[in-house]
């Protein structure tokens, strides 16, 4: 696989900015990114076992892996859930497709979306990582329009080894993620 412009720029621009920046003495303290996790509930599954099928295509289309189901972990009695049952798929991504698809979120499928006016800067969750919510599977290009059964919006979270959320910020600002002006 070719190498990824995102990754070149990590390596070429945002590594030397954030060690100025920081102050790290090593290139390896330097954070980066370790995974993606895409993760599509599928509340539908509890009464239709065939929504889970559209769910598992349209992630292995974007990410180019196959996805695992996700399974309750408990029951829960308000929403009619028995723990061990399917509710919805995820994918880890790493290395080489997850630059690819990090790149394709930031400069294809956010811009492709409706009034965006920018990324929320605060979903940080105290320990580097961040997390956003799409609200529809058609923002990336792989998903042809006439293909899908129903629209389902998914949560991509980027876990980086930042130790701050300021450091995670600043990187994913660095690759490029249109954050929202405060």
């Amino acid at each position: 696989m070719a190498k990824s412009r995102l990754l070149e720029r990590y390596r070429k621009e945002v590594v030397p900015a954030l060690m100025e920046e920081f102050g790290y003495s090593s290139v390896m303290q330097v954070p980066r990114i370790t995974k993606l996790v895409v993760n599509v509930g599928v509340g539908e599954a509890l009464d239709n076992p065939k929504a889970l099928d559209g769910a598992v295509e349209d992630l292995r289309s974007i990410t180019g892996q196959q996805p695992v189901i996700t399974r309750a972990r408990r029951s829960i009695a308000g929403f009619k859930l028995r723990e061990g049952r399917a509710i919805g798929v995820k994918v880890d991504v790493r290395g080489e497709r997850m630059w690819s698809l990090l790149d394709r979120l930031i400069n294809v499928a956010l811009p492709r979306t409706r009034d965006f006016s920018g990324v929320n800067p605060d979903a940080f969750d105290g320990r580097g990582n961040y997390t956003l919510g799409l609200r529809e599977q058609l923002l990336f290009p792989e998903i042809a329009y006439d293909k899908i059964d129903k629209v389902r919006g998914m949560e991509i979270t980027i876990v980086t080894t930042a130790r701050t959320d300021e450091e995670a910020r600043r990187l994913l600002a660095l690759l490029g993620m249109p954050f929202r002006a405060q």
